[in-house]
């Protein structure tokens, strides 16, 4: 099984104890975010868990504690972008996040660190000139550090349109512009580019539209196949294995103004306080009515079929 961690929230930046503690204990309780008395119980294993995947905007809490992951397959999501403050109120500078990401590359292999360069917002302060020259500024700075980078465009969630006003979306004609000059960069770079979700047009050289979590990409990290169950995607165009998640929405404290995970800083800060290191919840504990399940977790390794690497 794949095991994630970080669509909801950033559990490197902000909970590294934590799931080191969880490691430990060798499980971790998580509700379900539409019924919270329905609570999954995860092992913990490599005996049952193929790879373990990390999606962050700062790595660097985890890494005092990295040997503690050498049983496991690692593939780490590291999102960089070139935004300040205005929008991204607490992440690291971009220079600091990407000597993180060359340290993991440098620990686990290129094959398994992944560039995201996401979401692209357009506005007067960043323009297509602006995301044009720092996508290849980073490119090059990245280059041989990682062969993956996947991209997309602003998405107007609900969420996003309250507390991102004034952001738009992505005209076709400056989805067009960037994704040809990323592909330039890319190519330069010794870099493919899975687009998330985006319009199956944009593909052009070093540039896809297959998922940033395909089988494919999760394969080629792992080193072997898999032969996962059939499933229903969730997002239309989306073909990414991101079934089971660890993480809780509202928890994550960066307070990106595009964020879909969190409804507001208030109900971020509230959670957070609820936050115990020694809890197998990654907020607060268990609560009388809780109705705890194992869940169904296996290994999704083809053993007949022979160990295998894609070149990227």
């Amino acid at each position: 099984m794949i095991l994630n961690t970080g669509s909801r929230t950033d559990i490197p930046a902000y909970y590294s104890s934590w799931f080191y503690n969880r490691i430990r204990e060798g499980y971790v309780l998580v509700r379900n975010p539409y019924n919270p008395p329905q609570v999954t119980r995860y092992r913990l294993s490599p005996k049952v868990i193929d790879i373990l995947v990390f999606c962050t905007k700062n790595p660097q809490p985890m890494f005092d504690n990295l040997d503690m992951l050498k049983p496991y397959i690692c593939l780490w999501y590291v999102t960089i972008t070139p935004y300040g403050p205005d929008i991204e109120p607490d992440v690291p500078p971009k220079e600091a996040v990407m000597e993180s990401l060359k340290r993991l590359s440098e620990r686990l292999g290129s094959k398994r660190v992944i560039w995201r360069y996401d979401p692209v917002v357009i506005t007067e302060k960043y323009s297509v000139k602006y995301h044009i020259r720092e996508f290849e500024q980073m490119a090059r700075s990245l280059s041989g550090y990682t062969g993956q980078c996947v991209v997309s465009f602003i998405d107007l969630y609900e969420k996003t349109k309250r507390n991102f006003g004034a952001a738009e979306q992505v005209s076709p004609r400056d989805q067009r512009r960037l994704v040809e000059a990323f592909s330039g960069a890319a190519g330069e770079n010794h870099m493919e580019i899975h687009l998330c979700c985006e319009d199956e047009s944009l593909v052009t050289d070093h540039v896809d539209a297959k998922g940033c979590m395909s089988k494919e990409v999760l394969e080629n990290a792992a080193g072997y196949r898999m032969t996962m169950p059939n499933k229903r995607y969730r997002r239309r165009g989306c073909s990414c294995v991101l079934g089971a998640d660890i993480g809780a929405y509202n928890t994550c404290g960066h307070g990106c103004l595009y964020c879909y995970a969190n409804y507001d800083r208030k109900t971020v800060v509230r959670n957070m306080a609820c936050h115990d290191e020694n809890s197998p919840f990654l907020i607060g504990h268990g609560l009388e009515g809780d109705v705890i399940r194992e869940a169904k977790q296996e290994l999704w390794r083809d053993n007949q079929i022979s160990l295998f690497y894609k070149p990227v």
